[in-house]
């Protein structure tokens, strides 16, 4: 079973989980606490029922090598509304009960969404990461917040994602010539480890294989 080191509820007003969400930001740890990463795991969301079941998937990877070791889906229902900046309190209770379902613990997980660029500095990577203590990334595929300039157009090319004075991401080109993705630190995980992660788990594609996985399984 995936850690709880947090417990909360999930039942709030969203004036409650913007609070909480800047109360839980001061426990992110923006600095690298990794294990040897041998397996990485990639979670997504979907939802049924036009909107009322929350279908959360994880897939588990082999690292470096990719390749798929197991996964899990779990469906609940839907009990947040749709608020943009506080989509984790919508989709974690989903992916927590997906990622108990699997048999082992993955050393770092890439979710679909932010972490630090978020204007709370606590995305659904940096909540997921509190909550379980794993080591997370989050790779977006648009911005919530911030600047930036056009990274070069090579796989690997990337410029900071600013807000104010304070760079909160990366703006990464993971393949040539493609829309780049938004990368930033969940929990446990440095930017430049963060870049480094993502560029390492994709391959042919714009998104990481764990994501790719994570998503067909979302998407049913």
């Amino acid at each position: 079973m995936i850690p709880r080191l947090v417990e909360h509820p999930w039942e709030l007003s969203p004036a409650e989980a913007r609070a909480l969400q800047e109360e839980l930001a001061g426990r992110v740890e923006r600095s690298d606490r990794l294990p040897a990463v041998q397996r990485v795991a990639g979670v997504d969301v979907g939802f049924e029922e036009g909107g009322r079941v929350t279908r959360a998937a994880v897939a588990l990877l082999s690292f470096p090598g990719l390749e798929l070791l197991e996964s899990a889906i779990a469906r609940l229902p839907t009990r947040f509304p749709y608020v943009p900046g506080l989509l984790s309190f919508r989709e974690i209770p989903a992916v927590l009960e997906a990622m108990d379902r699997l048999r082992t613990l993955p050393d770092l997980v890439l979710c679909d969404g932010q972490g630090i660029a978020h204007p709370r500095r606590f995305g659904i990577a940096c909540h997921l990461g509190v909550i379980t203590g794993l080591p997370t990334i989050g790779v977006a595929k648009s911005r919530l917040v911030g600047r930036h300039r056009e990274p070069g157009p090579e796989k690997g090319d990337w410029t900071p994602l600013t807000d104010g004075e304070e760079v909160i991401g990366a703006v990464l080109r993971t393949r040539r010539r493609v829309k780049p993705l938004y990368i930033s630190t969940g929990h446990r995980v440095s930017l430049q480890s963060a870049i480094h992660y993502t560029l390492a788990c994709t391959t042919r594609y714009r998104l990481p294989e764990t994501t790719r996985h994570a998503h067909r399984l979302a998407s049913g």
